[in-house]
């Protein structure tokens, strides 16, 4: 029991009356507001294991949110939480054994 709570499991601070989870929902929607996505050109994809190595890869990444590869297009769509880290993306992939050439 953390020290905002009362013996009888209410909040002590009146959060719970003031709409706490009304201001968790708030943050959430600050968080989703902040994705960006960015699309890369990537050369050497032929196949569907080249999409399934890709996003792997780049899909590991911390603060990464969804990847989509177009394996025809060459084109890799990277959505990540705030601004990209294009040379993590970049080593990620190269690490894959394909070559992100630039932003497309």
């Amino acid at each position: 029991m953390g020290s905002c709570c009362t013996p009888d499991h209410s909040c002590s601070t009146g959060a719970e009356s003031a709409g706490g989870t009304a201001v968790a929902v708030a943050v959430a929607e600050t968080v989703t507001v902040t994705d960006t996505t960015t699309t890369y050109a990537v050369s050497g994809m032929t196949c569907g294991h080249c999409r399934t190595a890709i996003t792997g890869a780049v899909g590991a990444l911390p603060g990464v949110v969804s990847v989509d590869v177009d394996v025809a297009g060459g084109l890799v769509t990277v959505t990540t939480g705030g601004a990209p880290d294009d040379a993590a993306i970049a080593a990620a992939v190269d690490d894959a054994g394909y070559e992100l050439t630039g932003r497309a």
